[in-house]
């Protein structure tokens, strides 16, 4: 009796899960924008990577900030000026190669190839026979498998046989052999992004998927139209997606709330970039080459800014900084700054007044209070000049 109430027990458990399963095994939905063409020439682009990488920044902090890892220990190293000299360099080199972006590339069709027809082998066997070139050091893409099937018939392998094949043999940390429930769930996907985990999400993506799939199309699509809705971009400032996600906007003409961000946050250099790089996409007529070689004789390369940054943490308290210098760390800008925001708000402005600005209203007040707070900010920068006797320059 006991037994018999025990089977079916287990029997209503069953039915429970399997009705659990029904209500969350709802696939990810698809996202809304897609890329009409081959985004890749385009993204592979000097001018294009230059204008990213620029937009992207190099703040040293948040690229080096403790994560949850297995090994997150810290090292204590006695060094001379010299060798700390080489070690900042390094953490350049190094912060710079985190940075690198995820290609953008077109989703890649599953073709069938086929090598040869055998039908004397037909039946030979009830199952396939899967081949893997399994040389060592040969680049995934470049590895053949091939594929025998019941019929005699020997093809290539297709997409996602190939890429299993390539997980089981060198697998890559990270990836599994299923899709991810956070990837797989429409709820679970859904509550990432509602708590703003868009790093951990485009982190996992690029690790589970190839740039040509179409999952990793659509899931990092989502990724970005949520964000243009939440506003949040500067979670992935400085983050290896911030790139592909300024790419994403622009090449679908949607970049006025991150223009609003970049405005708001005096990030008026990006600003001017991001709009460069929609007119360089669309082939817009209009003129920024010149725009943008003047605000990088103005300003320093992001190395340098870097460079600068942490050669700051050298200086002693007891070593006094000169009075120019003060001035311009107490008012957070230099001459070249501002001479270098009149040159792109002219240029912001003028994208604003063109017909190819959506949310002009937003923009003109965005860029009317940063006018009115530069404007402050000048008058105190030269008061303090003037009343230390410094010279201008």
């Amino acid at each position: 009796m006991s037994l018999l109430r025990y089977v079916r027990r287990l029997n209503a458990l069953q039915g429970l899960q399997h009705c659990r399963r029904e209500v969350s095994s709802a696939p990810a939905k698809s996202a809304t924008l897609k890329y009409d063409q081959d985004p890749q020439p385009l993204f592979t682009d000097s001018e294009t990577q230059r204008l990213l990488q620029s937009m992207t920044q190099l703040q040293l902090d948040k690229v080096f900030r403790k994560r949850t890892v297995k090994d997150n220990r810290s090292e204590t190293k006695f060094m001379t000026n010299e060798q700390l000299e080489t070690e900042f360099l390094q953490i350049i080199e190094k912060a710079k190669h985190l940075l690198k972006m995820p290609p953008i590339v077109k989703i890649k069709q599953d073709t069938e190839r086929i090598i040869a027809k055998d039908p004397a082998l037909k039946d030979f066997a009830t199952t396939k026979y899967v081949f893997t070139d399994i040389t060592f050091g040969l680049p995934h893409s470049e590895r053949k498998v091939v594929v025998r099937e019941t019929d005699g018939t020997l093809a290539y392998a297709s997409l996602d046989t190939t890429k299993r094949m390539n997980q089981l043999y060198f697998p890559l940390e990270g990836r599994k052999s299923y899709t991810p429930r956070m990837f797989a769930y429409e709820e679970l996907l859904h509550k990432c992004l509602e708590e703003h985990k868009y790093e951990f999400v485009l982190d996992r993506l690029t690790v589970q998927y190839e740039p040509y799939e179409t999952e990793f199309h659509n899931l990092s699509a989502r990724v970005f139209e949520h964000l243009n809705e939440s506003k949040q971009f500067d979670l992935l400032r400085s983050t290896r997606h911030f790139g592909p996600m300024a790419f994403f906007y622009a090449w679908h003409r949607c970049i006025d709330d991150l223009l609003y961000d970049m405005i708001r946050r005096d990030y008026l250099h990006n600003a001017v970039e991001l709009i460069a790089l929609t007119y360089k996409i669309h082939k817009i007529p209009v003129e920024y080459t010149e725009t943008l070689a003047k605000l990088e004789a103005l300003h320093p390369t992001p190395d340098e800014s870097a460079l600068s940054e942490l050669r700051g943490f050298l200086r002693r308290p007891e070593e006094k900084q000169g009075i120019e210098q003060e001035i311009h760390t107490a008012i957070g800008k230099t001459e070249q700054d501002f001479a270098a925001d009149d040159i792109s708000l002219k240029f912001i402005e003028e994208y604003i007044a063109s017909e190819h600005s959506l949310k002009k209203v937003q923009l003109e007040l965005a860029v009317q209070t940063l006018k009115e707070i530069n404007l402050e900010k000048l008058q105190l920068f030269q008061g303090l000049k003037k009343a230390h006797g410094v010279q201008a320059s």
